[in-house]
């Protein structure tokens, strides 16, 4: 299978240089010619299997360059005693009509472990696929979470080096200590002055820059993404989607065949992305649940088809959602209407403008699959509250997603059974998690994890409640325009 820009769909590579370029040279991102199809035998075979068993049959659809022994192994070792469960990505039933998928069970806790951990297999294998003797620098802007799962995955791999660039006041505390106290002798992490916008922006200009990319070159490196905007990173989100499906056919919930919805807190659009490409290959899914915090230009774009990020930024209590520029849109674009010269034109009215409106047509056709709302941090206290009255502790993103879907099911009457898409332990959050419940905070993040677990009787994750004490590396904080130039000096 063969993979072309969203912006020029002339220029095709395989599935091992894309994911070894992470971004095409247009600056548009790397799609599957086709999307392989899952039938209802495959289907029943996958439920025989576990997570390590599904991701490696769902991935090998997609990368046919890849051997099956080779996805198999690469499987094992991501996903292994790294994780806190043998089921990886375990499926909590609440009731009949709702589950949540919680996707926070790896080395850093939050859902972006589920390809972050895959990826340097992927990445490194496809360097060795496309004969490539330079050195690769990962480059990365996080909005908190991306940023570790990253680092954890790329510490110490040989012939790789990892950027990250984190915004200064746009992570949690927790969040922040878990970047900066990172081991490796290859990684390097730095604040902006600045939003995840301004980072991501800061990145994705860089990758452009031709010169540096020269200058880089002479010097024996060259760079690419840890970010969804990789179809490396993207890829193993599909496989927990399907595994969802499996496990709720297994615990009888459903019937094979039988729809349901995915909920998912969405900022990038990469994690809800995934899921729509899972539709896409035959899982059978109604629709996707797009929820937003106050950060809405989501909500907006998919109720009106005007996507607009000239409007307040938000720093809200769920961080990994404070995001105006959602990448990974310009995939569902492209493959909602098929055609790169329009979606060349929505980005380039977004560069140009800081917005675009879609076609009618286009915008019914998203409508088709995608409903969206949002809420804000005093409602997304008061949904933490909420559960955890029912039993269950959650993370503020998460509570985003169940304000979102109650929402939802009030305004339409929608009866679909529901997975709620978890991404992120309430122990990385644990200000606002106390907050919620009532309780002062005003405390350092690692002391606020163990006043969590004795407030509520949780235990922490093991990953987090190792913080404390280990010795902060990294504590620049630079300007956003000066990320070209600490990155060079990194690579000299």
């Amino acid at each position: 299978m063969k993979y072309f820009s969203t912006r020029d769909s002339s220029n095709r590579v395989s599935a091992a240089r894309a994911i070894a370029s992470g971004l095409a040279p247009d600056g548009g991102l790397f799609v599957p010619e086709s999307v392989p199809q899952l039938t209802d035998s495959m289907l029943a075979e996958l439920r025989k299997l576990d997570y390590r068993g599904r991701a490696a049959r769902i991935m090998g659809m997609f990368l046919d360059d890849f051997t099956a022994e080779e996805l198999v192994k690469y499987c094992a070792a991501a996903y292994s005693d790294n994780f806190d469960t043998p089921l990886t990505a375990p499926l909590n039933i609440l009731s009949d009509d709702t589950a949540v998928l919680e996707l926070w069970h790896g080395p850093t806790c939050a859902f972006k472990d589920m390809a972050l951990q895959m990826l340097p297999h992927l990445l490194t294998a496809s360097l060795r696929k496309c004969g490539e003797e330079r050195g690769v620098c990962i480059l990365v802007a996080t909005s908190g979470d991306t940023g570790k799962a990253a680092l954890e995955g790329f510490a110490d791999v040989d012939g790789t080096k990892i950027v990250v660039f984190y915004p200064r006041d746009g992570v949690s505390d927790v969040q922040k200590l878990q970047m900066v106290t990172q081991s490796g002798d290859n990684v390097l992490v730095s604040a902006i002055a600045g939003n995840f916008d301004d980072a991501q922006t800061g990145v994705k200009r860089i990758f452009g820059d031709t010169e540096f990319a020269k200058e880089l070159d002479s010097r024996g490196w060259f760079l690419s993404s840890a970010n969804s905007i990789n179809w490396g990173r993207l890829l193993p989100q599909i496989v927990y989607y399907v595994s969802a499906y499996c496990d709720l056919l297994n615990a009888g919930k459903i019937k094979a065949g039988e729809r349901i919805n995915f909920c998912v807190p969405t900022g990038n659009f990469g994690n809800i992305l995934a899921g729509w490409y899972a539709k896409q290959m035959g899982l059978p899914v109604s629709r996707f649940i797009c929820a937003s915090n106050s950060n809405n230009v989501l909500t907006d774009f998919i109720n009106t088809g005007v996507y607009n990020r000239e409007r307040p930024f938000h720093c809200t209590i769920s961080p990994s959602m404070d995001i105006l520029v959602s990448s990974n849109l310009e995939r569902l674009l492209y493959a909602c209407c098929g055609s790169d010269a329009e979606v060349a034109g929505y980005m380039r009215s977004l560069a140009e403008s800081g917005k675009y409106t879609v076609s009618d047509a286009l915008r019914r056709r998203i409508a088709e699959d995608f409903s969206a709302g949002f809420c804000d941090d005093d409602e997304t206290r008061a949904e933490i509250a909420d559960m955890y009255a029912k039993g269950y502790l959650i993370d503020p993103h998460t509570a985003v997603a169940f304000k979102v879907l109650r929402d939802y099911r009030e305004r339409s009457g929608d009866a679909t059974p529901t997975v709620v898409v978890s991404t992120a332990s309430p122990f990385k959050f644990c200000d606002s998690v106390l907050a919620a419940l009532g309780e002062s905070t005003g405390a350092p993040g690692t002391e606020l994890i163990d006043r969590l677990a004795e407030r509520t009787g949780a235990n922490p994750p093991r990953p987090l409640s190792n913080l404390a004490g280990r010795a902060v590396r990294f504590t620049g904080c630079i300007e956003k325009e000066a990320m070209r130039e600490l990155t060079s000096d990194f690579l000299k």
